[in-house]
């Protein structure tokens, strides 16, 4: 009986250390507007560079430090690796200064380098890809309409959170924190992914070159729509879990442009390596 029991036991241990073994890697996708892109000169409240930006700034980096992540991927192209790690390090070693760097009001510096050296890691990693285009090509097609209807109702949201932080009625931290809601992420999912396919027999209007109009079948413009801006996802998807296969990190955050949290949490929400985690846990308004 006794021996039985030690069985049991040794082969419940294992099971155990097994499952701990295989327990999915955590991934949070924050959200943050191109700092760089929403500054006017005309509204220092939008000025990252600012006093108070910098206090709200970081706050928003403490607040994302609690959840502890051990690995930091960033809206950047991983031909830029060897430019952000070389910024890093002088970052890390206080020998760089964001307030005089060509673009270090970019999130990338202001978030993630800021976050990174709080938690002591060595390397933040490159995990954007190229492919994403303008949601404004689409402009005729049957039910249309519908289509400009919902990027009129996304507009008028966030673009009176923008008047508001130009105005000053909401700090910059607010504005950072106002993104991470699943109620406005959720509405430009909507946007990119869903409404799109509505749209049919129509044609893309000065399309870019990231936009391969050989395969283009004008009967499913919409969903043709949406698989381009899906493609550049699965990419960036497929860029992190490279990653994260080579550094088996237990928590992974990814600090990504708004407009691709949805898409990347769904993404993630399908693959048992990973569990995904809401940003708004640690993001209060």
């Amino acid at each position: 009986m006794k021996k039985r029991l030690l069985v049991l036991l040794l082969a419940f241990g294992s099971a155990a250390a097994t499952l701990a073994q295989t327990a999915p890697t955590e991934v949070m996708i924050a959200g943050s507007d191109h700092l760089n892109q929403i500054y006017s000169k005309d509204y220092p409240t939008t000025d990252v560079l600012t006093a108070k930006g910098q206090q709200d700034i970081g706050r928003f980096t403490a607040a994302l430090a609690r959840y502890k992540p051990d690995m930091l991927v960033v809206e950047s192209l991983p031909e830029e690796q060897a430019e952000v790690d070389s910024l890093f390090a002088l970052y890390r070693q206080d020998k760089l200064n964001l307030m005089t760097l060509p673009g270090g009001r970019s999130e990338v510096f202001q978030v993630a380098f800021r976050l990174g050296k709080q938690l002591g890691l060595n390397k933040i990693y490159c995990t954007n890809a190229p492919g994403g285009t303008s949601q404004g090509i689409l402009r005729t097609g049957q039910n249309i309409e519908l289509y400009q209807q919902a990027q009129q109702e996304l507009s008028k949201v966030a673009g009176g959170l923008k008047t508001q932080l130009q105005q000053g009625a909401l700090s910059l931290y607010d504005y950072e924190v106002a993104i991470n809601q699943p109620e406005l992420y959720n509405q430009v999912y909507r946007l990119r992914y869903v409404t799109p396919a509505r749209v049919v027999n129509g044609r893309f209007t000065k399309p870019d070159a990231q936009v391969d109009t050989a395969f283009i079948n004008p009967k499913y413009i919409g969903a043709e729509l949406i698989s381009v801006f899906k493609n550049r996802d699965y990419k960036i998807y497929s860029n992190i879990v490279v990653q994260a296969l080579q550094t088996k990190p237990r928590r992974v955050l990814a600090l990504f442009g708004a407009a691709h949290i949805g898409s990347l949490q769904s993404i993630f929400a399908s693959d048992p390596a990973f569990r995904v985690v809401e940003s708004k846990k640690y993001l209060k308004k």
